[in-house]
């Protein structure tokens, strides 16, 4: 395997990493922002406020993209193990 074949590979991972916790992040993000402007509205200034609806949003949407990420995932690791499948053997005694 070449350093071309696998920094293509890393950057794919990383790729994949950030799609797959994209949803679950953003809904975290818009959860905090509009317990932020409640707050700020309402002037309660509690911060374990907004940890349960978040906790409660973010598990939501586990759940939701849960199977989707999962998918991905294995696709990846599929392709990812083929691909290593494919590598000549090393020489006897080379590490």
């Amino acid at each position: 395997m070449s350093a071309d074949q696998v920094i293509a590979l890393v950057r794919e991972m990383l790729w994949l990493a950030l799609v797959v916790a994209a949803p679950i992040l953003g809904v975290g993000l818009v959860v905090g922002l509009a317990i932020a402007v409640l707050q700020a509205a309402t002037q309660i200034q509690e911060s374990s406020l907004s940890f349960l609806p978040k906790l409660v949003a973010m598990g939501a949407a586990l759940a939701i993209s849960g199977p989707w990420a999962l998918e991905r995932l294995v696709a990846f690791t599929h392709r990812l193990l083929s691909a290593l499948a494919s590598l000549p053997a090393a020489p006897h005694g080379a590490f």
